[in-house]
């Protein structure tokens, strides 16, 4: 049927009309807020790089995730900025080190939230990488050992579910081990297992003071020009024990989320990334764009495409407008 008989603005007259035929919808149950910890008391340190985030202390953190709470938002992921660096990523796993003492700030103070801890090296060595190095190589299988005690240091501070995000081949399996030795075989790995060597990252790593030292990350993190290295990289995750797969970044790789959802059964999480996020913020300081609006449109986006969890800046702002 072709106009004037089919006019397809009929169902576009009103809001009403749209939202009864509206095919996609984001919820508050889609998103997970990131969180950046650091070391003292009172801290609320602005991050320069990513207008309206922070540098948290515990007592902050424990702040932010009653407000994430309280907004709907089902859960955190914590990041830690180190106090101390080192070649072998020690404050990475050591049981009083900042992320392990803010996930038991948060499990004590609230409960009820998930709290999901990223599993890496990169912000705890002196180097930068996210694996060991030597002779300037980073070491795949010497790096494994000290990853997966980071995650069981993490799981043993209270964390609810893992999230490695290093990209060493055999993360995962040597994870899961490790937590089912460990009688932790409840605890839930999202993989970061489609991680691409990104330019999105930039604000995120003055965030998280994580920046390589010499060299880049394209050894280990995944070439942007390929789609079925994504598949591979998460058949192989998958196949190791992950529970959700993650893509990452999120809104320059839609078409990696939408093929892992077609060929995968399990949950996609899609990472809203610092420099999708700074890049909105930027422009409405500059009074060019409504970031609030292209925030919205860029979840929408995702979820679209096929992702069932969402890693946003945003999300307690987004939850707090859809509970309006």
């Amino acid at each position: 049927m072709l106009f004037p008989d089919a006019r397809g603005r009929r169902l576009r007259a009103n809001a009403n009309f749209r939202r009864m035929i509206r095919e996609t919808k984001i919820s508050v149950d889609d998103l997970i807020m990131p969180l950046f910890a650091i070391d003292g008391t009172s801290v609320k340190k602005p991050i320069a790089s990513m207008p309206g985030q922070f540098h948290l202390s515990c007592d902050n953190i424990v702040k932010t995730a009653q407000e994430a709470k309280d907004a709907g938002v089902p859960a955190i992921i914590l990041f830690g900025v180190a106090d101390k660096k080192d070649p072998l990523a020690t404050r990475a796993y050591a049981s009083d080190a900042i992320v392990q003492r803010a996930v038991a700030a948060v499990k004590e103070k609230v409960p009820d939230i998930t709290v999901i801890t990223d599993v890496c090296l990169c912000a705890y060595t002196d180097h930068g990488h996210c694996g060991v190095v030597d002779k300037g190589i980073i070491d795949n299988d010497a790096s494994l050992d000290l990853i997966a005690k980071t995650a069981l240091s993490h799981v043993q501070a209270g964390a609810d579910m893992v999230a490695p995000s290093d990209m060493m081949d055999g993360r995962v399996g040597e994870i899961r081990q490790t937590l089912d030795e460990e009688n932790f075989s409840h605890i839930p790995i999202m993989s970061y297992a489609v991680k691409y060597s990104s330019a999105f990252y930039g604000p995120f790593r003055e965030a998280a003071d994580s920046a390589p030292q010499f060299g880049d990350r394209k050894t280990y993190q995944m070439d942007p020009a390929n789609s079925l290295e994504a598949i591979r990289e998460a058949t192989m995750d998958i196949e190791e024990g992950a529970d959700i797969i993650m893509v990452k970044p999120a809104l320059s790789y839609l078409d990696i989320i939408y093929r892992l959802k077609e060929e995968i059964d399990l949950p996609i999480a899609a990472y809203n990334v610092s420099g999708e996020y700074s890049i909105m913020k930027a422009g409405e300081m500059m009074g060019w764009v409504d970031a609030k609006a292209m925030i919205m449109e860029t979840l929408l986006s995702i979820k679209r495409a096929g992702a069932d969890i969402i890693l946003t800046y945003s999300a307690i702002d987004v939850a707090r407008e859809l509970n309006r």
